[in-house]
């Protein structure tokens, strides 16, 4: 049994890992702020320890390492937009909490680190699909903020020898993304558009291009890292490896729910990449990474979460 934190692990992605890592008997402690967690999100897993607190704050960090083995670190403002509204927020949650977690694994010995990196890291660069040779170009203070974090990924592991690992994400979906943000998930927001007979709206044209990814991937992607000899300072890309268009999205959705509503279309995003797609060829070299969940059967499973959400009220 591992001991294991899992900072931001009261939200989407986190509460996913929080759930694995429970499941295969490892003891769980998640550190989270709720400014965008929720606590209703682990109420399935009562032998998770819950640290309520800011990882901007050192001294929070430094309780929340103390005694863990690994540490997964998916706290964050993970929104593109939000970031362009607001930098100065979104660099204390996505920079300074990033910081102070390092040096707080650091000085607590933790075996590694695996860090939530980001596609958005990429830019609009044409090339695709896009490899982790490629030089960053953050288009958005999110983006920047996460290469930053991945900067000092590499430096601390150079620095101090601490095992740190970063995974970019592409475009995570599946239960319990929250669709009442205005920065929520596209695939959230259609979900629950559709399911409540509302006509979700599309930024742009509606044929940029995203490589969806289930959450389940991510999760076997992640722990992998964790364990994965040779993977020190290394980021690596985790997703399905294929290329979706928000149009075709919206098509597909609309045919799992059974509706014939139509979308209504806005003006582009700023800070919003045109086209994205993951190689990884590199985590199936390092960690032994394959898709486990197809985008179809995944999508599907999220649509019946929704359906099922809306009529509990757990959405």
């Amino acid at each position: 049994m591992s001991h294991v934190l899992v900072t931001g692990g009261a939200g989407f992605i986190g509460s996913h890992l929080a759930e694995a890592l429970v499941g295969r008997g490892d003891a769980v402690r998640v550190a989270d702020s709720l400014i965008t967690g929720k606590r209703s999100n682990l109420h399935h897993l009562p032998t998770v320890e819950l640290f309520e607190g800011d990882l901007a704050d050192l001294e929070f960090a430094r309780k929340a390492v103390e005694g863990c083995e690994y540490v997964l670190h998916q706290a964050a403002i993970p929104s593109v937009p939000r970031s362009v509204k607001d930098p100065v927020t979104s660099h204390r949650a996505n920079v300074d909490a990033t910081l102070n977690v390092l040096v707080a694994a650091r000085d607590a010995g933790v075996r590694r680190l695996v860090f939530a990196g980001s596609s958005s890291a990429y830019g609009n660069t044409p090339t695709l699909p896009k490899h982790e040779a490629m030089p960053p170009k953050p288009l958005s203070p999110y983006a920047l903020q996460k290469v930053i974090g991945e900067e000092y990924l590499r430096m601390f592991t150079a620095l101090y020898g601490l095992e740190a690992v970063s995974i970019r994400y592409f475009n995570v979906f599946g239960p319990r993304q929250d669709p009442s943000s205005p920065y929520s998930g596209v695939i959230s927001v259609f979900a629950t558009a559709l399911i409540e007979n509302r006509s979700p709206k599309i930024h742009g044209d509606g044929e940029q291009t995203r490589d969806f990814t289930y959450v389940a991937n991510v999760i076997d992607g992640v722990l992998k890292a964790c364990v994965a000899p040779g993977v020190s300072g290394e980021v690596i890309n985790v997703a399905t490896g294929g290329r979706i268009s928000l149009n075709t999205l919206f098509a597909t959705m609309r045919s799992i729910v059974g509706t014939d509503i139509e979308p209504t279309y806005a003006e582009p995003r700023q800070g919003d990449v045109r086209d994205s797609q993951a190689d990884i060829r590199k985590a199936k070299q390092l960690l032994g990474y394959q898709p486990i969940v197809s985008f179809e059967e995944g999508l599907r499973r999220t649509v019946e979460w929704y359906r099922t959400a809306a009529v509990t009220g757990r959405a």
